[in-house]
């Protein structure tokens, strides 16, 4: 009987360690759930993320551009701000943006907690400016008594607004998906046109970018490897950061996970189809033409990342008095 048991027992740990070093080969891992440190401070920054009044007008939130219904973003080649002023650039998605090593396309954010502020002053986006954001924070009791629970004080400024966002957005993970369940030893999740098309993603390069927990965000690099990509769009990449010649039409790698959620694609948002992307993406990046089948393997890959979405109870937002800074319509 303590023979079986032994025997199991190693059989077991050999099982685990050939899982492991399997895990350990392969280009993407699996995610895993958030953890929550600071409950009261993620609860602050999802009530933040959804009130409108952090823009002059109080007519546009985080999740207007960034909806946790779409996928974390908007569907929309570029977001409509303030006055309507249409951005120049495609919203990225906000799920899973923790794991990104810097934020926006072109990096100029270090984390998610800079991110946040940018988007409250721009005149094209937001509208407000950080001062207006936090009077009207601070007016509203109901908020200074969540500041208190989430810092140990209600004091309300611009750094614990951000810092209470991006504690939220920290959250915004999506673990679950079908490929993790096949990583994570399931060899039953995906079918033989999704593992022929991963094997295709590996073998043509497409890892040598798209790679780790989030397959993707973790480098730059420049869009337009072999052939140039066709835009109308003038952003410059990271160019507009560090003045670089050599950094024009640089991006950061954007995540693949949940990729059939976040259309339109790449920077410029002019590319419907998960098709026309990949084929796009064979040509320009790696210089390869991929027939329709290969298309249809990758592309059926691609949607094996969809992951389990973030189920999210809307918050009930305080009401506005006397002494909150009114709103600038349009």
């Amino acid at each position: 009987m303590k023979m079986h048991i032994l025997v199991a027992s190693l059989l077991s740990i050999g099982m685990l360690a050939i899982s492991v070093n399997t895990l350990a080969n392969e280009p993407i891992q699996p995610i895993k759930p958030a953890k929550v440190d600071n409950a009261d401070m993620v609860e602050l920054g999802k009530m933040l993320f959804f009130d409108p009044r952090l823009s002059m007008s109080g007519f546009i939130s985080c999740n207007s551009c960034h909806n946790l219904s779409m996928g974390g973003t908007d569907n929309l080649p570029s977001s409509i701000g303030h006055k309507w002023h249409q951005g120049p650039i495609n919203a990225p998605t906000v799920l899973n943006s923790s794991m990104n090593l810097a934020q926006f396309w072109d990096g100029r954010a270090k984390d998610l907690k800079e991110q946040a502020g940018g988007p409250i002053a721009n005149p094209g986006e937001m509208g407000s400016t950080h001062k207006i954001a936090v009077d009207v924070i601070q007016s509203i009791p109901q908020y200074r008594t969540y500041f208190e629970k989430a810092f140990g004080s209600d004091q309300v400024d611009i750094d614990r607004i951000t810092t209470a966002i991006a504690a939220f957005e920290d959250t915004l993970v999506t673990p679950g998906s079908r490929f993790d369940k096949w990583l994570e030893g399931d060899k039953k999740a995906l079918n033989q046109q999704e593992l022929e098309g991963y094997a295709l993603f590996k073998n043509s390069g497409c890892t040598g970018c798209h790679n780790g927990k989030a397959v993707g965000g973790a480098l730059y690099q420049k869009f337009g490897v072999h052939h140039p990509y066709e835009t109308k769009s003038k952003v410059e990449g990271r160019k507009a950061v560090t003045g670089k010649d050599t950094d024009l039409n640089v991006f950061k790698v954007p995540t693949l996970r949940n990729i059939e959620l976040t259309y339109p694609y790449f920077h410029d948002g002019a590319v419907t189809s998960l098709e026309d992307a990949v084929r796009i993406m064979g040509k320009v990046q790696l210089d390869r033409d991929f027939n329709k089948k290969e298309i249809d393997s990758i592309v059926a890959f691609l949607k094996t990342l969809t992951g389990v979405q973030p189920e999210i109870k809307l918050p009930i937002l305080p009401p506005s008095n006397n002494n909150t800074p009114k709103p600038v319509p349009f």
